[in-house]
């Protein structure tokens, strides 16, 4: 038999997993899925957007892979921290594969950064999204009328939608109810979502943005001035067919938003969203109190190389909440090789390199593998040519004898895995909490209730989890 631990339960992981168990040449492989937290799957779970069912479906086909009788789930299991080094867990497995993802945010590194008010989207997500790492963040969105997002990929698109979205298109998701009923009291009336290059360069897909422009009660607007800046958009619908299809088929949303009377709502508009292009942010502005009032942007221009230059004309436009969302980093695991440069673990072909030679055992796959590139569908040829790899190295690893089943090993250092069985047990009382609450099944946001409820225990401080805070 061949024992093998992913560690991380997102798409990466359980796709390596599944591929291990499916195939034939290398018969009885057991594999372990490891997660910090006490819930499978991931960015499915904890940062799909909670109004994008369909993709959030997803968690569906993965339930189904860690239900296999070969694949063992066990959360709340934490590598790398006091109980869990990466060299006791090689010692418990023939292999251990790696899929921890990309946790850290890329920092603007402008003055006011630091400000009350500035977000990194990360943040916003966990927050709104009920990851129990974000319990004890809070967002006061009362007092604020515009906010700015600055960024133009898809997580930069989700959170301008979901501040722009009302409670009714809300209260069906499995959102929190402390986070529905603070977007519920929302005072955000306009949104800018800004990017520092041309809309044929932004990375957000075209579904994703035309959805901004079908939102209730919002309108969706583009400043043609600025669109004309790009030289694909200025060519016009003919000139742009050398642009990859998504390219071509944004620019056709956005000109539609630049048109007058165009993609606007039947009613009156409780709030506007306004795409930007070509400004770059230079400076957070403080306001009364010391809070975010603004961002300075400097106006930019393409350079011709595919970049864009400086051009010394600036614009302030006023924000009382603002949000990078500008990428995001790997981070290093305790006791793990790291390139700091492209923020992942050196590897060739998912192996990992320690001072340039395979690492007898350990693999990557994922974010940690690659950087966060692609959409939930990369990860399956990902994992595949991780999955290759180990399956080439299985005869030699499996001649390593193991100190017997690795849960043991776990409870003996402290560690209180949730299995399968506790998720199932989470599952039913954010059920329950849906009912208490008439709404569907709704996420309980922090450690503690995660944890009581594995076990079956009513969680402390339940009533906070039914409570939206006063605004």
């Amino acid at each position: 038999m061949l024992r093998v631990a992913v560690v991380g339960s997102g798409p990466s992981g359980v796709y390596t997993a599944q591929t291990l168990v499916a195939q034939r040449e290398v018969p009885g492989v057991r594999v372990d899925v490891l997660d910090r937290l006490p819930a499978p799957y991931g960015l499915v779970r904890y940062g799909v957007a909670p109004d994008h069912e369909k993709i959030k479906s997803l968690q569906g086909s993965l339930r189904t892979v860690l239900e296999d009788e070969r694949i063992r789930f066990l959360g709340n299991v934490e590598v790398g921290g006091p109980q869990l080094s990466t060299a006791r867990l090689l010692e418990l497995y023939h292999a251990v594969v790696y899929c921890v993802g990309a946790a850290r945010d890329r920092l603007l590194g402008i003055p006011g950064e630091e400000l009350p008010g500035v977000h990194s989207a990360t943040e916003f997500v966990a927050w709104y999204s009920g990851h129990p790492d974000a319990a004890d963040l809070a967002f006061d969105l009362s007092g604020v009328r515009s906010a700015v997002v600055v960024g133009a990929g898809n997580v930069a698109v989700d959170v301008t939608r979901m501040l722009a979205r009302g409670e009714p298109e809300l209260a069906p998701t499995d959102m929190p109810q402390p986070a529905l009923g603070v977007l519920a009291g929302s005072g955000v009336r306009a949104v800018s979502m800004v990017a520092r290059r041309g809309p044929s360069q932004a990375r957000f897909t075209t579904k994703e943005l035309r959805e901004l422009g079908t939102l209730p009660g919002v309108a969706a607007l583009a400043d043609p001035a600025e669109l004309a800046l790009d030289p694909a958009y200025a060519a016009g619908p003919d000139g742009a067919a050398d642009l990859p299809a998504v390219a071509r088929r944004n620019l056709e949303v956005l000109r539609g938003w630049a048109e007058p009377g165009a993609d606007r709502p039947a009613g009156p508009a409780e709030r506007r969203i306004t795409l930007r292009f070509y400004l770059r942010p230079v400076e957070v502005l403080a306001g009364t109190g010391g809070r975010a009032a603004g961002v300075r942007f400097e106006r930019t221009a393409p350079d011709g190389r595919g970049g864009v230059t400086g051009t010394g004309a600036y614009e302030d436009v006023e924000a009382q909440l603002v949000l990078r969302s500008v990428g995001y980093q790997g981070v290093p695991l305790p006791g793990m090789p790291f390139d700091q440069a492209k923020a992942t673990v050196p590897h060739a072909a998912g192996r990992v390199l320690r001072a340039g030679r395979a690492s007898v055992g350990e693999y990557v796959a994922g974010w940690i593998k690659r950087g966060p590139t692609g959409v939930i569908g990369t990860n399956r040829p990902c994992a595949k040519e991780t999955a290759s790899s180990l399956l080439q190295d299985a005869g030699a690893l499996a001649r390593r004898e193991l100190p017997g089943d690795p849960l043991d090993a776990l409870r003996a250092a402290g560690l209180r895995p949730v299995e399968w069985p506790g998720w199932l047990a989470i599952e039913a009382a954010e059920a329950d909490l849906g009912r208490s609450l008439g709404r569907r099944s709704v996420k309980i946001p922090d450690w503690a209730g995660l944890l009581a409820a594995a076990d079956g225990r009513e969680a402390p401080g339940a009533e906070a989890h039914a409570a939206a805070p006063s605004a």
